[in-house]
């Protein structure tokens, strides 16, 4: 059978052997896997893949949007900075925005990166620039503004322009005061980390409380830093360090011309700055040079010696000194062109595939698992790794008792590089990939087109429905305090709960909790009252709850902005089952849904299973209506198509502003579309508008209307 473009893993041709057709779906699948990780990382403290493979995301990215510079999406992640602000927290606008940086891996990147600077500047080729050269912590980064000394607001990067207001909790790791010759506005820039030792010290607090680990220390100092409650981020041991400012009165740069100098009249005003790790012979200080062999020698032994640092580092930051050469090189959206962070290599060492085994997630997908003999990589001893599917397996040819490499690289579990085959001893056997489910023995099903083989047996199968229900409870499902995924599992284990309905039973067995070790009267009250807070749930917060495969929480809002209330969710869902239904094409039109989605959504709804569960959930709780948004708007309710290219704002733009204002906006034309804009160049959706007699505007004419 001859393959088409849709059977083809785009993600493993090289960006050189791209066509435009592919390129073109390629981009839109890297734009919406790296948007996806950026909200892991920066908005939920929660990152699934390591530095090395975002970061491999990214470049693979920029390559191919340098052999097709036509192809550059609007949302592209070279246009972007970090993630959205989180909305429990008040919003704050930097004036001047907080950018990111570009990342260099090798010393010809770094030579690279010197280049530019001389072609940008117009320089000779053996012109000297002198550099500041900093560590780069793993931590969170945040802005701070002191007026006449005072500190009166904080806030995270968010997206580069917009963070979260985490004012109160600065103050609770910054001086609340400045000391010295400070100028009357000041806003610095810096990361918020937390050493080895509290972190251990805090998990093992978590641990005995039976709350959820944090991953790391970035995480821990993250999630400590965006707390509601201030006094939980006093009790925790944060540290931070300076590397830069945004806006600042002009006397800051009295008597400086240097970054060095700026940094060094920072710390004068009683502010911490990043050093490096006592690399230089008088200990601390604002190292700075010219020649790349100086920095290469630094970075390696820094990369050396990077675990015996009391916190976590994952690279050098190299800096242009001259502020007159920083003013002329202009940056970019994304990061600024006198700056590269040279990223130290992921650890790793060599041990032994004891076993393999596979696990189930709450989409039944098969996920194999190495267990290792346990080894110590970058101070963390490792006895698991990931082996991601069958076919990773298969293409290292990784057998149980192989000596394999093993790579520990930022938050995830580790991963096996290669296996070392001259060590394969006579013994070793190869892994045959389960066919069906080793937790209930339904068929296994690898779709075609699909990397992943998945368990049939949905709730039925006692791994998803473990796996469900602790994503159900999740933060951003129904968040219920105090049952996470240690008491999950208890209960589950003990038959108290099976599904999200029995959650809200658990009152019946209040009694019988209370007599548990590590429980009491507090305890199960205030678990009880936690269950209760969430009877009221939002529709968007419910349906991601369920956990349906690939309806994330935009999915999910997309659907409870488009649907309005869970009993027109749910007829429309039951309607969408037969594909020839005009509720199937609706689901479909929905910007940002597809056939994909629908057909998940709607294979959810088709088995009676979840039908039951579905139900009795919704017996137990009230679900809220969406929330309405400008619903005196002139487009409120109303179905919006956009096509063609717009000149005053981006597609993005555009189809924000219009949900904003109520609209539902729609990726394909059907009779029930209200409008279409039409921008340059419009096509076939302009046409089919015009056949069916929708209403079409202008980019000018949606303006107006929308300016009301």
């Amino acid at each position: 059978m001859t393959k088409t473009l849709f059977d083809i893993d785009l993600s493993i041709i090289p960006p050189e052997r791209l066509n435009e057709a592919q390129a073109r779906d390629e981009l839109a699948r890297l734009s919406a896997e790296i948007s996806e990780h950026d909200k892991r990382y920066y908005q939920q403290d929660a990152p699934t893949v390591s530095d090395a493979e975002y970061d491999a995301l990214r470049l693979r990215n920029a390559a191919i949007e340098q052999r097709f510079p036509q192809l550059v999406r609007e949302d592209s992640p070279s246009k972007r900075v970090g993630a959205a602000p989180v909305e429990a927290f008040g919003k704050v606008e930097h004036k001047i925005p907080m950018l990111s940086l570009d990342n260099a891996f090798t010393r010809e990147d770094v030579e690279d990166f010197l280049d530019r600077i001389r072609r940008f500047l117009n320089l000779p080729g053996d012109e000297e620039i002198e550099l500041v050269c900093e560590l780069k912590a793993d931590g969170l980064s945040f802005s701070a503004r002191y007026e006449k000394g005072v500190l009166v607001r904080g806030a995270t990067r968010g997206d580069g322009v917009v963070g979260e207001n985490i004012t109160e909790n600065l103050k609770k790791v910054l001086p609340s005061t400045l000391v010295g010759n400070f100028p009357e506005i000041l806003e610095v820039r810096g990361e918020v980390f937390m050493a080895r030792t509290d972190f251990e010290a805090l998990n093992k607090s978590r641990e005995a409380k039976g709350e959820k680990l944090f991953a790391n220390p970035r995480n821990a100092a993250a999630g400590s830093l965006r707390q509601l409650d201030p006094a939980v981020t006093a009790s925790r041991n944060l540290s931070y360090s300076l590397y830069g400012w945004g806006e600042v009165s002009d006397s800051f740069f009295d008597g400086v011309s240097t970054l060095k100098e700026c940094l060094e009249k920072l710390s004068s005003f009683g502010l911490s700055i990043m050093h490096l790790w006592r690399a230089t012979p008088d200990g601390w200080r604002v190292y700075t040079t010219s020649r790349i062999d100086d920095l290469i020698s630094m970075y390696n032994l820094h990369c050396s010696i990077r675990f015996k640092i009391p916190y976590d580092v994952d690279g050098m930051v190299y800096k242009v000194n001259s502020l007159e050469l920083q003013k002329r090189m202009i940056s970019t959206s994304r990061a600024p062109r006198w700056a590269i962070a040279h990223k130290f290599p992921a650890e790793q060492a060599k041990t032994v595939v004891e076993a393999i085994d596979i696990q189930v997630g709450r989409t039944g997908a098969l996920t194999p698992v190495a267990r290792l003999k346990p080894i110590t990589v970058g101070g963390v001893v490792v006895s698991n790794a990931t082996l991601h599917n069958e076919d990773e397996i298969a293409r290292k040819d990784i057998h149980i008792g192989d000596v394999v490499t093993i790579q520990r690289a930022g938050d995830v579990i580790p991963q096996v590089v290669e296996v070392d085959k001259s060590q394969r001893p006579s013994n070793a056997r190869k892994f045959h990939f389960p066919e069906s489910c080793p937790e209930c023995g339904s068929l296994a099903i690898r779709e075609p087109g699909e990397a992943v083989r998945r368990c049939t047996g949905g709730l039925t199968c006692p791994a998803q429905s473990r796996e469900r229900l602790r994503h159900f409870v999740s933060r951003d499902a129904f968040d219920i305090e105090g049952l996470g995924e240690k008491q999950i599992e208890a209960f589950w284990s003990e038959k108290l709960i099976a599904e999200p309905a029995d959650i809200f039973h658990l009152h019946r067995h209040a009694a019988a909790l209370k007599t548990r070790e590590g429980w009491g009267e507090k305890s199960v009250g205030n678990l009880m009252a936690a269950i209760d807070a969430r009877r009221n749930i939002g529709l968007e917060r419910f349906i991601y709850a369920l956990g349906i495969r690939h309806v994330g929480e935009t999915t999910a809002r997309l659907l409870a902005r488009n649907y309005g209330n869970y009993d027109a969710w749910v007829r429309a869902m039951e309607a969408a089952g037969d594909t020839a239904s005009t509720a199937y094409q609706e689901l479909c039109a929905i910007d940002g849904i597809g056939e994909k989605v629908a057909s998940e959504i709607t294979g959810f709804f088709r088995e009676p299973h979840n039908r039951t569960v579905l139900d009795a959930l919704a017996r137990e709780v009230r679900v809220k209506d969406a929330e309405a948004v400008a619903s005196n708007s002139p487009v409120a309710g109303k179905t919006v198509v956009f096509t063609g290219t717009l000149t005053r704002m981006t597609r993005s733009e555009a189809k924000a502003r219009a949900e904003s204002l109520g609209a539902k906006v729609a990726g394909s034309v059907s009779a029930k579309t209200d409008f279409v804009v039409a921008g340059e160049d419009a096509g076939s959706k302009a046409k089919k508008a015009k056949e069916l007699g929708v209403n079409i505007l202008s980019e000018e004419e949606w303006l107006e209307l929308i300016r009301g």
